[in-house]
């Protein structure tokens, strides 16, 4: 099951390849039509790795990862257990990635600011026991993103 999640972790962004970069890259706020393209890059990953016969969930993975168990995430809109464990892992690793790195249109916002975030949504939008994981790594384990 974790080879699954370390696969699903490299790839879970590979439908990113359909955005053309100029939104990826852009510096200012997104209009509709770009946040769309943006929120429809799970669909496209999936639709990327279900050819391949993984013996893990790849695929499913990679669809469910910006979905949040209240129900307000994307593509599906899947509420709690519906959403597969592995997607909660890494939708929470890329929320912290997300936000203590730097973006084109704003500087990192630090691991703290990260960490207080996956707190606040605790149960709300992220798996509570997946934060508490996340949270274990960083502050017991002393876990940090290589720069």
């Amino acid at each position: 099951k974790i080879e699954g999640i370390q696969i699903a972790a490299l790839v879970h962004d590979i439908g990113k390849i359909n955005i053309p970069a100029e939104i990826l890259s852009k510096p200012s706020k997104l209009n509709e039509m770009e946040f769309s393209l943006i929120k429809n890059h799970p669909k496209v990953g999936y639709d990327i790795l279900r050819k391949i016969d993984f013996p893990w969930p790849v695929a499913k993975i990679v669809l469910q990862h910006h979905e949040k168990i209240d129900g307000s995430g994307y593509p599906q809109g899947l509420k709690g257990e519906k959403i597969l464990l592995e997607a909660k892992i890494i939708g929470v690793a890329d929320v912290v990635e997300a936000m203590s790195s730097h973006r084109p249109y704003r500087p990192s916002l630090g691991i703290d600011k990260a960490l207080e975030e996956i707190i606040q949504n605790r149960g709300v939008l992220y798996d509570p026991e997946v934060v508490d994981v996340c949270l274990k790594l960083f502050k017991e384990k002393d876990f940090k993103f290589e720069s």
